[in-house]
């Protein structure tokens, strides 16, 4: 197929030999399937910020560094150039992500280069070699949900282990590959232990999961991993390995009405943007 303009200049480079074909159009990117050399693999073009309808909010963005203090302060006041900074911060998050996670052996696409806003990363196939769906798109036995999802489970905790939460996990950025679930969309991941908000959206991470597997494997809905998990690593003893038993018990006390209504606005939004893909999809 023609190559579309962004893509022209990596053409240029010699980073990619040819456009195959479109694989996907999301909220904030399309993805090509393209070949360099013997090998096929993605290419994620971002879109502009005003194309996206996935918005940088603050609680995503908060304590992200940024190169100088030029740029935070163009940042904070909303220049061009604090834009275009913004902007560049929002892509290299998820680079700087993917290489994280993939050195730490969390399932991701293994990145190649990131050039002129454009990430080449690991074509992400199923058994037949054909890209590999996305969660939402399949149906699954229940042992195949249970598999699936205590698969995922050690994929979160492996990334907290690193440091990073998804910030916006489900089953519309799960990909089923041929060895199992892979983990793809960073670029809202969050620093775990710099973001104030890193709790509330690992407890929405693990959540979304259980929701979604809870409805081929019932009795998953009656798990709490999401509170184990942040208990666990609060304290200091969360490793890759740590076994968990999905029991969670809350301490009585004074109730922080504020997270609260934090959370019930969370699910709200998460169920309007699901209802959403699912008339788009």
């Amino acid at each position: 197929m023609k190559a579309p303009p962004r893509l022209q200049s990596l053409i240029e480079e010699g980073l990619i030999d040819t456009v195959v074909r479109q694989l996907m159009s999301g909220k904030e990117a399309m993805v090509y399937v393209v070949r360099c050399g013997e090998e096929t693999r993605c290419a994620k073009i971002y879109k502009e910020a005003t194309q996206r309808s996935f918005r940088q909010a603050v609680d995503y963005t908060e304590n992200r560094k940024v190169k100088n203090s030029r740029q935070a302060r163009a940042m904070a006041k909303g220049t061009k150039f604090g834009r275009e900074s913004q902007e560049a911060a929002w892509q290299s998050a998820e680079v700087d992500a993917l290489y994280r996670l993939a050195d730490a052996g969390v399932r991701v696409p293994k990145p190649h280069n990131f050039c002129d806003g454009v990430l080449l990363m690991e074509l992400v196939t199923d058994e037949h070699g054909d890209a590999a769906p996305r969660l939402n798109d399949v149906v699954l036995t229940p042992e195949q949900a249970r598999t699936h999802h205590t698969m995922l489970l050690g994929q979160v905790v492996r990334m907290l282990c690193a440091g990073v939460v998804h910030g916006d996990l489900s089953e519309f950025n799960i990909l089923l590959a041929e060895d199992g679930p892979v983990i793809i969309d960073l670029p809202q991941a969050v620093d775990a232990a710099g973001n104030n908000h890193a709790r509330r959206m690992l407890l929405r991470d693990v959540a979304n999961l259980r929701g979604f597997f809870g409805g081929f494997a019932p009795e998953l809905l009656h798990t709490e991993f999401g509170p184990e998990i942040w208990a666990l690593y609060e304290r200091g003893m969360l490793q890759p390995d740590t076994p968990l038993s999905g029991q969670f018990e809350r301490k009585t006390g004074a109730v922080d009405v504020g997270g609260l209504m934090r959370e019930i606005d969370d699910a709200r939004a998460e169920d309007a943007a699901r209802r959403l893909r699912m008339q788009q999809g």
